[in-house]
């Protein structure tokens, strides 16, 4: 990951692409953050990469969100770009209609019958959609489910 980001940024430098360059930077500041906070010559694996980059996005989205509450268009703009960005790098994430055939095999493996299993399904369901959904989407499809709304 960090050498496909450097070689992105090289090509956003010399193309002045500012919204880029933005996005890349972050990341590439969260691969250092991460591979210092695992000491001398740290190396990120993999699925730290996707969950660093599934993190950048959330807190663009969480920012984007109070953006728009403010009407403050211009700072939304910039947020939704640098979310486009990050997630050229994550792998593809599931739909809806997957997501919900998926939750529905674990709550069958599982048991679950109520909300009240909601904990249960979504300790397995976290680990097995690990990259391929965030947990918010997760949380409430799980808690349809249970509930019994289609």
């Amino acid at each position: 990951l960090e050498q496909k980001v450097m070689a992105d940024l090289k090509t956003a430098m010399l193309a002045k692409d500012e919204k880029s360059l933005r996005a890349l930077r972050a990341i590439k500041a969260a691969i250092i953050v991460a591979k210092t906070a695992q000491g001398a010559g740290g190396e990120v694996k993999e699925e730290e990469e996707t969950k660093l980059l599934q993190k950048l996005v959330k807190q663009r989205k969480d920012s984007l969100e109070i953006y728009e509450k403010q009407n403050r268009e211009d700072l939304a703009a910039k947020e939704r770009e640098e979310i486009e960005v990050i997630e050229k790098f994550l792998p593809k994430q599931m739909d809806e209609n997957e997501l919900k055939e998926v939750i529905s095999k674990i709550i069958k493996e599982t048991g679950a019958s109520s909300p009240a299993d909601m904990g249960k399904v979504m300790g397995m369901a976290n680990k097995q959609l690990s990259g391929k959904a965030d947990g918010k989407t997760i949380a409430t499809i799980v808690k349809d489910i249970l509930a019994g709304k289609p």
